[in-house]
């Protein structure tokens, strides 16, 4: 503390009163060119990769997809440079991730769903904006099973596990047909059957619904489950526990999707007509990485 008459130290510094009133006008001018700024973003006057020339189109598919990544990863290499493009693989979290980033052009495109899936998505999110490009592959689809080697073997009562989405679960219920376990309302479109749709159901099969990797954790507790064989390969279930796989329909073959704003882009036109060269079957019919996976159209 300072006694009268001692002079304070002021340590070299002078001190003088801050313009407030510039300071608060500066401020203001700062907060008004950031919301200038973020309304020219959000109004769709910065451009996607998809319309640079030269850009990268980055394709996308889930995190964990090794299968669907090593078919992206080849394109990029083999087949893109023939089209004048450069393309990338990136893992998102799930599907609403991934289909925002395509409507928006953050990535040019994904190969994560077949047409009912994307259709579900839209119906879910109206402000989405994409479309359906070209059939790529199809995913290996059947009934799997710990305790039986045939559904004939199936019994009466048994429990049978389902997707809990309506495109997968309808086509769970289309392979149980073709299996011969059930029979669906022919005057009902197969694509967007439930279980009320089932007229016959000789065994009394029960049903349960479950998420992707839920059902595969619980084939050992039920009698079967309809599903995809890239989560059961993934989860170490030997492919002989697959007791039933048709070849699976053209409506659930994967699509390559698109935001549509970009269809008409030099750069997406020339990513479809990557997607569809020849080379790219007869990867999905020769590959190790995706065998048992991803099946040629």
């Amino acid at each position: 503390m300072s006694t009268a008459g001692t002079p304070v130290d002021d340590h070299g510094f002078e001190l003088k009163r801050r313009p407030t009133r510039l300071w608060v006008a500066l401020s203001l001018l700062a907060v008004v060119a950031l919301l200038i700024g973020a309304r020219f973003v959000i109004s769709g006057n910065s451009q996607s990769p998809n319309e640079i020339p030269g850009a990268t189109l980055v394709v996308a598919s889930t995190e964990s997809n090794a299968a669907e990544q090593a078919l992206i990863e080849f394109v990029a290499r083999e087949v893109a440079p023939r089209y004048g493009i450069k393309v990338a693989f990136r893992g998102l979290a799930d599907s609403n991730t991934i289909n925002r980033a395509v409507s928006e052009g953050e990535v040019a495109a994904t190969t994560y769903q077949h047409r009912l899936w994307l259709g579900q998505v839209l119906e879910a999110n109206p402000d989405f904006r994409e479309e359906a490009a070209a059939p790529i592959f199809r995913w290996a689809f059947g009934i799997w099973s710990d305790k039986y080697t045939d559904v004939a073997q199936i019994p009466d009562g048994a429990t049978i596990a389902l997707y809990s989405d309506p495109a997968n679960e309808a086509q769970g219920l289309w392979l149980l047909e073709r299996a011969g376990l059930i029979e669906l309302d022919p005057a009902v479109d197969k694509w967007t059957a439930t279980q009320r749709d089932i007229v016959a159901n000789p065994r009394n099969l029960k049903f349960t619904l479950f998420d992707f990797a839920a059902q595969t954790r619980a084939l050992p507790d039920i009698d079967a489950a309809v599903g995809y064989s890239e989560f059961y390969i993934a989860a170490k279930v030997p492919l002989e526990r697959q007791i039933f796989a048709p070849p699976p329909p053209d409506e659930f073959a994967a699509v390559l999707t698109i935001g549509s704003r970009w269809a008409d882009t030099d750069n997406i036109k020339n990513l479809v007509a990557a997607f569809r060269d020849p080379a790219v079957q007869e990867f999905l019919a020769t590959d190790p990485r995706v065998k048992h996976i991803l099946l040629p159209l």
